[in-house]
């Protein structure tokens, strides 16, 4: 089984950076979350690919600020919370109900544990 681990530790690497480059062109799917996912993997399978991703130009202050300090900027906190709050209005106006609870639950649980980081 160990054998195993490393290409499926490579594997979900490359999926997460996948996810993390479509994020730069959509809106609202975020992008250093899935860089810091693909970063955790490859650090577990590949650490010259880890430490590609932490020099990245654009991306990579972000990334080394949540590994050494587990730091979000206020600028990212501010995107973040702004994204999950207009999510609760899209989900108000389209399906509402009950299924407007599912947005500001995570908007109350996430937000909040994401403005309470360092920054």
């Amino acid at each position: 089984m160990k054998r195993f681990g490393r290409p499926l530790w490579i594997a979900a690497g490359l999926f997460f950076v996948a996810l993390g480059t479509i994020g730069i062109f959509v809106p609202l799917l975020p992008t250093v979350v899935f860089y810091l996912l693909a970063a955790g993997c490859f650090a577990r399978s590949h650490p010259e690919w880890a430490e590609r991703l932490y020099q990245h130009p654009r991306h990579g202050h972000h990334l080394r600020a949540w590994r050494d300090r587990r730091a979000i900027s206020r600028k990212g906190k501010v995107a973040s919370i702004l994204s999950m709050s207009l999510s609760v209005v899209i989900v108000a106006l389209t399906v509402g109900g009950w299924w407007t609870l599912i947005p500001v639950g995570v908007l109350a649980s996430v937000g909040t544990w994401i403005w309470t980081r360092k920054e």
